[in-house]
């Protein structure tokens, strides 16, 4: 079950016109949290999403299924969508069976360089269309001060940047 702040924070993005995976996002991170905590574990990366992606989709979430997953991830998606109006209570053998096998595994696939590689991957399977396109959208929706902040803070990490790359070549 997810945490209420959780389950607040997605309301809260729904709210602001957020997209279905940025509300997703909120249960991907509580996944990780709680990998990171130790409740239990995960076997890859990739786990750790799906699970979150799953909780999103169970609590609400309108996420589409995914295009070119396996027949059984896109079986489980719609699964997942449709738990969320049925209203049938969990099974709590299953789930206490599901964290028991969880608690074996590790806490490694959730840490700051296994999530690195991850988006690194992930990034280099789109093209560079699509990235632009991303980021263009991004831009296009964070609004006038959030544009604003955002090129303050790119100025200042140019500096920073700039700063460190002159003692840089001045200690060689």
């Amino acid at each position: 079950m997810p945490e209420r702040k959780t389950l607040e924070r997605a309301a809260r993005d729904k709210r602001q016109g957020k997209s279905a995976s940025t509300q997703a996002g909120e249960f991907v991170h509580e996944e990780i949290d709680r990998v990171r905590e130790g409740k239990h574990g995960v076997r890859s990366t990739k786990q750790a999403i799906a699970i979150g992606l799953s909780k999103a989709r169970r609590a609400g979430v309108k996420l589409a299924t995914p295009k070119k997953a396996s027949a059984a991830t896109k079986r489980k998606a719609a699964q997942d969508s449709h738990a969320a109006h049925d209203g049938h209570a969990k099974s709590a053998t299953r789930a206490k069976a599901a964290t028991k096998a969880l608690k074996k595994e590790s806490a490694k696939p959730v840490s700051g360089a296994a999530l690195s590689r991850n988006a690194s991957k992930t990034a280099s399977k789109r093209s560079a269309a699509d990235r632009s396109a991303a980021a263009k959208k991004a831009a296009a929706t964070k609004g006038a001060a959030g544009r604003s902040a955002a090129a303050k803070k790119a100025a200042r990490t140019r500096a920073a940047n700039k700063r460190a790359g002159g003692q840089h070549h001045a200690a060689h």
